[in-house]
């Protein structure tokens, strides 16, 4: 499976996740634009962090199992992590905090 089909299954999954979680909580506009606030800075904190352990050679990619397109030294595939994180973790907060409110 290369990078690309792995991230693929993990964001379509948290974006279940957090598609659930809009329709059990009722997240309104608010909730969807700070969760997309929280993404892009993840997405460029990746971006910068990724290129610069790249550029020192703290790891390296198979580069047949890449796409190839790159945002600086960072494969796009390698993105889609803090976009997972970035959905479900505050998803699981509310399901979890509507959970708990119910008891």
């Amino acid at each position: 499976m290369t990078y690309a089909g792995l991230a693929c299954v993990f964001v379509a999954l948290s974006a279940a996740v957090a598609l659930f979680a809009t329709l059990r909580c009722g997240l309104t506009a608010r909730w969807w634009l700070t969760t997309g606030g929280t993404i892009a800075v993840l997405v460029v904190l990746t971006v910068v962090f990724d290129s610069l352990m790249i550029l020192t050679d703290l790891f390296r990619f198979d580069e047949s199992s890449l796409l190839g397109v790159r945002l600086w030294l960072a494969p796009v595939e390698d993105l889609a992590w803090p976009v997972v994180a970035g959905l479900v973790l505050p998803a699981a907060d509310e399901l979890l905090g509507a959970r708990e409110v119910r008891s």
